[in-house]
């Protein structure tokens, strides 16, 4: 993938340090914390700050570029796979899995506030160790 023309179509500058997290984030399909890509950054042996990492990963999700997925109110996953689906979260191990969008059917909302419209709905199971 190329990185710097990924970054342009959304909008976004391709600056050192966005094209060095974009190298670790966005190679392959995958689940990544902002300190998890923080240390691939560092063992790779770039000098980027940790509110660096974190600045760009906010950019990047306003940007369309990854979506955030929250596991819980001490834990943000970023995912490089922006088309819509869902998510296992293995408690025990802290394992990402992807769960196609078309395999959990939901049939029945509840009545939405005054005003509002459905925009996604994002499944997240969490599975523990037998």
């Amino acid at each position: 993938m190329n990185f710097y023309k990924h970054l342009r179509k959304h909008g976004i500058s391709p600056t050192k340090q966005r094209l060095e997290v974009a190298s670790i984030l966005l190679v392959k399909p995958q689940h990544l914390s902002a300190d998890q890509v923080l240390n691939l950054l560092r063992e790779q042996g770039s000098k980027i700050s940790k509110a660096t990492v974190y600045n760009t990963l906010n950019l990047f999700k306003k940007g369309g570029v990854v979506r955030e997925l929250n596991i819980d109110s001490a834990k943000t996953i970023f995912d490089s796979t922006t088309i819509p689906h869902h998510h296992f979260y293995n408690v025990d191990t802290g394992e990402v899995i992807d769960i196609p969008k078309n395999q959990v059917i939901i049939d029945k909302f509840p009545n939405l506030p005054a005003g509002t419209y459905t925009d996604d709905v994002e499944v997240l199971i969490k599975v523990r160790q037998e």
